[in-house]
């Protein structure tokens, strides 16, 4: 009997070593895709008797491609094999497969994501549908294919198959990206974004912005431009997208290559002022100072105009990366352009003109002119504060007003920069209409005053609408707290107006007995409202420079 046993479990070895897994039930390959019933290595040979083909070479995500694995030549066959999707660049494998063929079935990696074996029968070919996900980037579909026991290949792969939607969803884990604002979606009609995925001796790129020319990638050594590569996506008059691949050696437009190194398929489109491209290079990055094998560089994404062939002119917005970069490191990167700092200031700048300096003088002048104590230079001590209080708002908001127009140049923002330009006109005539204002007893004097309060109200009203738009351009928040906060903002000022305005009809009706008290209590509003007034701007400042 010992020796009946004996000869079963040897003959259930050979055939297990024969047969392996027949049934295809190879979830353990999910990752590695290699065969888990030992045996010989993967074949070395350069040739592979085997191919992928798909039925589309551009996907959007429920796009449902069709991908066959094939022989060469009549005289191949295969056994078994395990069929994925994986990103390109990375490991991950994407997407969901169904099939109809019943030499296939479908395999629970990461989800319905493989396709493998129902029997060990000799095959030509299978066939599988594949559903792209959300938010997927470019993938190349792999396999392994087993012509028996110990013979295998791994590697079997497709073309790349691009994505035609871009997305950021992936961005960190399986690509490398370059916005402007932070974490913004190529999506987004503000969104500057460039996206890097290594592939076989090259990369996968993607551009996309808001531009009526182009959209280009550089890479160098330093900060400075010069002795760069370039790739370049540019429209020409008649709305057709080219990508270029160039070189800089001077500030001048790049010198361009041969087209060749950009021959992978190529995707773009041009939409609402928005332009997208992506595509495939051939080549590695490598710059005048040293060869391509230090893969760290300095990442230029900038913006501009193109003439009607397509040629870049000087670019309107710089993007630059903070510290060299390592496109294969899947990082998300993100950095100030130039002009964006200079928003980001004008920002600064008038919010402390209008929630600190300006408040405070318009309070002055009408609230507590009993309570600033005794004149000075002349003049009553309430005064000199407000007079010096909203001259320096009209020097910030004069020196704001300029700063974004030299930087932006043009009157992009909506309703923001119309509304910034009235009030920085009317700031500027507000001082100089007080110079000429009459003398306190004169009879017409009813009139500048008048003219002066509802001109500061119109001025106070347009700065607080102008500061509410302009947050909502610069806040890259899903939530838009900065406006909820200058909404808090102006309930407070709102709310200490009233306090102040009652306060002052209690005091003109003389219901306050002690004229000191009166002084104490416009005294403690006056603090008061100023700490406030603090802390929300430096919520605001907080903000902003989160932006």
């Amino acid at each position: 009997m010992e020796h009946i046993i004996a000869v079963i479990i040897c003959i259930a070895g050979c055939l297990v070593t024969v047969f392996g897994y027949p049934n295809g039930k190879i979830s353990d390959s999910c990752d590695s895709m290699l065969p888990t019933h030992g045996g010989n290595g993967p074949q070395s040979t350069v040739s592979i008797p085997y191919l992928i083909t798909v039925s589309s070479t551009t996907f959007v995500p429920g796009d449902i491609i069709t991908v066959t694995i094939q022989c060469k030549s009549s005289s191949d066959n295969f056994k078994g094999f395990l069929l994925e999707a994986r990103l390109v660049g990375g490991s991950g494998i994407t997407g969901t497969f169904t099939t109809s063929d019943s030499n296939a079935q479908i395999l629970t990696c990461a989800g319905n994501a493989a396709v493998s074996h129902t029997n060990n029968n000799l095959k030509k070919s299978i066939t599988a549908s594949w559903t792209a996900p959300e938010g997927a980037g470019p993938v190349r579909f792999r396999a392994t294919v087993l012509s028996s026991y110990s013979t295998f290949w791994t590697g079997v792969e497709s073309d790349i198959i691009e994505a035609l939607q871009m997305s950021n969803t992936t961005c960190g884990s399986s690509k490398f990206c370059f916005t402007d604002p932070m974490n913004c979606s190529p999506n987004d009609t503000a969104c500057l974004f460039m996206s890097a995925v290594p592939s076989s001796n090259g990369y996968v790129f993607e551009m996309s912005g808001p531009t009526s020319g182009y959209v280009a990638v550089g890479f160098s050594d330093d900060t400075s431009m010069g002795s760069d590569d370039v790739y370049i996506c540019t429209k020409n008059s008649s709305g057709n997208v080219l990508v270029q691949q160039g070189y800089n050696t001077v500030r001048v437009a790049p010198t361009l290559r041969n087209v060749s190194t950009t021959a992978g398929s190529i995707v773009s489109s041009y939409k609402d002022g928005i332009l997208k491209c992506s595509f495939i290079t051939t080549g590695s990055i490598s710059t005048q100072q040293r060869s391509s094998n230090n893969p760290t560089y300095y990442v230029f994404l900038v913006s501009g105009t193109s003439n009607n062939d397509g040629q870049i002119q000087k670019h309107a917005k710089t993007l630059t990366s903070s510290s060299k970069v390592d496109l294969s490191s899947f990082v998300t990167s993100s950095a100030l352009s130039k002009e964006s700092s200079v928003v980001l200031g004008h920002g600064s700048l008038m919010l402390i003109a209008w929630m600190t300096t300006g408040s405070i003088g318009m309070i002055m002048a009408r609230y507590m002119k009993g309570a600033a104590g005794k004149p000075f230079f002349g003049k009553a001590a309430w005064f000199q504060v407000h007079f010096f209080l909203m001259i320096l708002t009209v020097i910030l908001t004069i020196i704001a007003f300029i700063m974004v127009f030299a930087a932006v140049g043009d009157w992009s923002g909506g309703a923001h920069p119309v509304l910034g330009c009235i009030v920085m006109i009317l700031s500027f005539f507000q001082p100089i209409a007080a110079f000429f204002r009459p003398d306190p007893k004169d009879k017409r004097r009813f009139i500048f005053n008048w003219g002066h309060s509802i001109n500061a109200i119109v001025i106070k009203i347009l700065a607080v609408a102008a500061i509410f738009l302009g947050l909502i351009l610069v806040d890259t928040t899903s939530t838009q707290w900065l406006p909820k906060v200058m909404g808090g903002f102006f309930a407070w000022e709102v709310l200490f107006y009233i306090i102040l305005e009652s306060n002052m009809r209690l005091k003109t009706k003389e219901v306050y007995e002690d004229p000191e008290n009166k002084v104490q209590i416009e005294t403690m509003a006056l603090i008061i409202f100023i700490c406030g007034n603090l802390a929300f701007l430096i919520s605001l400042l907080v903000g902003i420079g989160q932006s």
